[in-house]
């Protein structure tokens, strides 16, 4: 039984349980609007909160080992996507459009922090390395995720890197992560002590940005295009994705002389992609398109690396004592 809840993500639960909501009871009318500024405050609260919780000296005190930061960041922000540009253009039509920017917008954004740190903590890795490249991953992120959208992304797609565009994102990104790094010396012990009330109200925020993107792709009828054979193809995607940056942040760990502590950091640290951070800037950088489709591979991959990354730092585990 506690296996079987270290590979099904409770959270999933909620998420499933919060579509299913938006599918049933969508807003409409002026619900719209009262959703709208709801999503809005819950962005920029997510991202206040993460700033509050980053501590600097974490990501100062790992870059000495830069060998392994440039690793997961390399993997992170150049591997990803050039695997995401390849699957894209090699699937070509067979997946909606919306979808394959979702694959693409998967592709670009930054690690998560908790599971990234678990699961090297669970295999006995090297935890230190692992805090400092996840942490830095998500400072980095907050403005090289929008950048890389709009490079790679179809201007279409991505609305355009346009005056707009960086307002919103300063306004509801930067300006709270920034407020939240200023805030982190008067409250950042309070959030240390109050971790189950952080992580209701950080949990809580993306389930209303999730039934805010459901429930306009519901009253749009996006839904009404994709069979449940779509479902199976995204998730195939995703971990062929998945796959191709573990198999080749393993290669390139002992390729390059890291030991096994390290090599987990950098398998963990490199093939993770954060749902936390990616449905709140979809949001954004995708405003007036059919988010719920483009965030569709993201939660599929968020599953999809938890089972997966759980069996193998089981494995990991396993190993003799050194």
């Amino acid at each position: 039984m506690g296996k079987l809840r270290t590979l099904i993500d409770p959270y999933l639960l909620l998420l499933i349980g919060t579509i299913a909501i938006a599918a049933v009871f969508p807003a409409h009318g002026a619900g719209v609007a009262v959703a709208d500024v709801a999503v809005t405050a819950a962005v920029a609260l997510l991202f206040f909160l993460y700033g509050a919780r980053l501590a600097p000296q974490a990501v100062w005190q790992g870059i000495a080992h830069w060998r392994l930061q440039a690793l997961v960041f390399a993997s992170t922000f150049v591997l990803f996507p050039l695997i995401g540009l390849g699957v894209v253009h090699l699937i070509g039509g067979l997946v909606a459009p919306d979808i394959a920017v979702g694959l693409l917008f998967l592709c670009v954004l930054p690690s998560t922090v908790q599971s990234s740190i678990a699961f090297t903590s669970i295999a006995r890795g090297n935890v230190p390395a692992a805090l400092c490249s996840a942490s830095l991953s998500n400072l980095v992120g907050v403005a090289l995720t929008p950048v890389l959208t709009a490079l790679l992304l179809p201007t279409s797609a991505s609305g355009g890197f346009s005056a707009h565009s960086l307002e919103t994102i300063a306004m509801q990104i930067l300006l709270p992560f920034v407020a939240g790094q200023v805030a982190r010396p008067f409250i950042g012990d309070w959030l240390v002590r109050h971790k189950k009330i952080v992580s209701y109200v950080d949990r809580g925020s993306i389930l209303l940005v999730v039934y805010a993107a459901f429930s306009a792709g519901m009253v749009a009828g996006v839904w009404t295009r994709l069979a449940p054979a779509d479902l199976l193809i995204v998730l195939v995607l995703d971990l062929l994705i998945l796959a191709l940056v573990i198999v080749a942040t393993t290669l390139a760990s002992r390729k390059l002389g890291f030991n096994t502590e390290d090599e987990i950091t950098i398998v963990f640290c490199g093939s993770k992609k954060s749902m936390a951070s990616g449905i709140p800037m979809a949001t954004i950088l995708f405003a007036g398109h059919a988010v719920s489709l483009i965030v569709l591979p993201l939660m599929l991959f968020h599953q999809a690396q938890l089972f997966v990354c759980a069996t193998l730092a089981r494995r990991y585990a396993a190993r003799p004592e050194s």
